[in-house]
């Protein structure tokens, strides 16, 4: 099944040495993700970034609790890093987080690959989840401009 793409660009009036950082750092995920979704690292101490680093997280989507592992299989600062679903929800999720300066900051740009599971079940519901992410990644925006910068859009 071909995968679908989300692409998400955000801008910020600072360097990619300033804004990498905070995604580099586990424990904000939590804090660009929507509050509903009650995401939850369940690693005891945050977790090391870095290529290879494994992520263990739940979340609740409608209320239904989802557990989740990532992994970063790469790892460039500040310039990119990837991290890839290996297990639950989705049948393939590939996140792409590019950094790049850009006039008078740095342009984010997040890219996810994703399929969802189940088959032809999948491609009905793909309208529903497309919007839920969509939303989520505005939710996320918002966030990031408002944590690093000081600004609401």
């Amino acid at each position: 099944m071909e995968p679908n793409i989300l692409r998400v660009p955000t801008v910020l009036p600072l360097s990619k040495r300033q804004v990498f950082p905070f995604f580099g750092d586990a424990s904000n995920l939590g804090r660009i993700t929507p509050p509903e979704l009650r995401f939850r690292i369940l690693a005891p101490q945050s977790v090391a970034m870095r290529e290879g680093a494994a992520l263990d997280y739940t979340i609740r989507l409608w209320g239904v609790p989802m557990s989740w592992r990532a992994l970063i299989p790469r790892w460039e600062p500040p310039d990119v890093f990837v991290d890839e679903q290996v297990r639950r929800p989705y049948a393939l999720w590939h996140h792409t987080h590019t950094f790049t300066e850009a006039a008078g900051g740095t342009l984010i740009d997040d890219t996810v690959r994703y399929v969802l599971p189940m088959g032809r079940l999948g491609r009905i519901a793909l309208p529903i989840v497309r919007a839920q992410l969509q939303r989520i990644f505005a939710y996320r925006q918002e966030a990031v401009r408002r944590i690093l910068v000081g600004e609401n859009s």
